[in-house]
């Protein structure tokens, strides 16, 4: 069977040769009301910029988590009105307006430095430590073999050793990087990335080109779900999808200002469901996603939605670990097996084991301690075995959407950029209540400090989970068949 004759039954677009449906010209009543939508929509996204601008510079979280939650929340409200009312403008317009409101929304991320985490200059470190020939693996930040390669910025001296994100070793050593004792814990495509900005960085640029990046990975996924879209999905309700990214607040605020690596790995999990089908090339582009943060993982099974045959399960999942396997290679010559660096320890030191009442909230209502992880373990592995087996082979995305949100609803991470994956793969299916998650991650991580005591992570997800199940209700076709009216003709439900 020919590539082509592949995509089709994979139900991955029309054929080549199809033409591509001409757009309808929108009647003369209705062109104010879609002139005044562009207005409006322009209006909003102007104000979305500039309240980002405004929250970066109010502070960080550990000095106004309350002026950052207040900033936070006009800018998702500005956000929730501009993805509505672009829906009503045209569709060339609209387009218009997804990428340069995703160009306004990235560079306003620009606005200040880090302000609610300092992962960042890990990556940073990263990066020169490997321009000097040396594996991140190999030594902590605070190794002294490393002593040569500190500078007053992410090393300042005692005498400024104060503020946020600075911290002090036991041996007195003042850093701005988290766990300085500890090796790095990212994969290598992510290494790669961070060697990447290093090497075209200018001298002393420090923060500026790893968030530059970021902004550059946000407007690049923002112009492949566009592609994705209209290539297959619906043309007309491209530009409204792909706004759910573009102009989400958490891209400013996680990809751009906190310049987290996760987007690169939401970059290639986009491409991977939309560009290409259920083989060698689609496993290739997983499994460097994969490489970047490991939880692009989780669309796995939604690549292989409806793929029953062993020898294509066989190839994706082949070409998936081939690459992950190749982007080591280089780094396991150098390091050996300490290649997985402070990954073991970081995992155990953020709960993901049973017991812990770090996480599981959810589950944590309802049974002991002890059996919340061993149940998420087994309700994520049965989710992902309904993915595989009664997922849409059209729809990867959305398969890849159920497994992920259920795995951010049953660990509840206190991290934000842990569901930036989740928001572009909302753009790609249009189930906005997902985006549930991505709110209840940035309500714990910074009301956190203003409610000590309080159970927030339960309440948090506890309300994703009901925003969630009650889209869930209102997308059903019974629920659908009694809100629609019926049309002129219609005499009953369609027979079988």
């Amino acid at each position: 069977m020919t590539d082509t004759t592949t995509a089709r039954a994979e139900g991955s677009g029309p054929p080549p040769s199809a033409p591509p449906a001409p757009a309808t010209p929108a009647p003369a009543a209705d062109r104010p009301r879609a002139r005044a939508a562009v207005t409006v929509t322009a209006l909003l996204l102007a104000a979305l910029t500039a309240a980002v601008v405004a929250t970066l510079r109010a502070g960080d979280n550990t000095g106004a988590p309350g002026r950052l939650l207040a900033g936070y929340g006009i800018a998702w409200a500005l956000f929730a009105a501009a993805a509505w009312t672009v829906r009503k403008a045209p569709p060339r317009a609209g387009a218009v307006l997804v990428v340069l409101g995703s160009a306004a929304v990235a560079l306003a991320g620009l606005a200040a430095p880090p302000r609610t985490s300092n992962d960042m200059y890990r990556y940073a470190w990263d990066g020169r430590v490997q321009a000097a020939g040396i594996s991140p693996y190999a030594h902590p930040p605070a190794a002294p073999e490393l002593a040569r390669l500190r500078d007053g910025w992410l090393f300042p001296p005692d005498a400024v050793c104060r503020g946020w994100g600075l911290t002090r070793t036991a041996t007195g050593l003042c850093v701005r990087i988290n766990r300085p004792t500890v090796p790095t814990i990212y994969p290598p495509v992510a290494e790669g990335w961070y060697l990447a900005v290093h090497a075209v960085s200018p001298p002393g640029s420090r923060h500026k080109p790893l968030q530059a990046g970021g902004a550059v990975l946000a407007v690049g996924t923002t112009a492949a779900l566009l592609a994705v879209l209209r290539r297959r999905g619906d043309p007309g309700r491209a530009p409204a999808r792909a706004a759910l990214w573009a102009w989400c607040p958490a891209v400013a605020f996680e990809a751009v200002d906190n310049a987290h690596i996760d987007t690169l790995g939401v970059l290639l999990t986009v491409l991977a469901l939309g560009t290409a089908t259920a083989g060698t090339r689609r496993g290739a582009l997983l499994g460097a996603a994969i490489a970047v943060k490991i939880l692009p993982v989780l669309a796995l099974p939604g690549a292989l939605s409806g793929q029953r045959a062993p020898v294509r399960v066989l190839r994706l999942t082949a070409s998936a670990a081939a690459a992950v396997a190749l982007a080591y290679l280089p780094y396991l010559a150098a390091s050996g097996t300490g290649v997985l660096g402070y990954l073991p320890g970081y995992l155990h030191e953020e709960g993901y084991e049973p017991g812990h009442v770090r996480r599981f909230a959810l589950l944590r209502l309802l049974l002991p301690d002890t059996a919340a992880g061993a149940t998420a373990a087994v309700l994520l592995a049965l989710t992902a075995l309904y993915v595989w087996w009664r997922g849409d082979p059209a729809r990867p995305w959305r398969g890849a959407l159920l497994l992920t949100g259920t795995a951010l609803l049953l660990f509840s991470p206190s991290y934000p950029w842990y569901s930036l994956l989740t928001v572009a793969l909302v753009a790609l299916d249009g189930r906005w209540e997902w985006l549930a998650l991505t709110l209840a991650g940035t309500v714990l991580y910074l009301a956190g400090r203003l409610l000590p005591g309080f159970p927030l992570q339960a309440w948090a997800y506890g309300a994703a989970a009901l925003a969630v199940t009650t889209g869930a209700c209102l997308r059903s076709a019974p629920l659908r068949r009694l809100t629609t009216p019926a049309r002129p003709g219609d005499t009953g439900p369609a027979p079988g």
